[in-house]
């Protein structure tokens, strides 16, 4: 077929972030309906799930120097 299509990639967590500030700045639209905050509310905490998700796989890969200086995991 040909390349992966936009919507198949998973966004960076930098990406989420950016997602998340957009939906927030449609939130604080003015002119927003309450059906158009409701589907935004939806999506915002869906991306922020994801988020969660990704920072946690962070967490688990960092490693911390100890004070023999092993590295050990969180």
């Amino acid at each position: 077929m040909g390349k992966a299509s936009e919507a198949d990639k998973t966004p960076t967590l930098e990406e989420n972030f950016a997602r998340v500030e957009e939906t927030i700045e449609r939130l604080e639209s003015e002119d927003i309906t309450l059906e158009g905050a409701f589907a935004a509310y939806s999506q915002g905490m869906a991306i922020l799930k994801q988020c969660n998700e990704q920072i946690d796989r962070v967490e688990k890969q960092v490693l911390k120097l100890t004070e023999q200086g092993e590295l050990e995991e969180l």
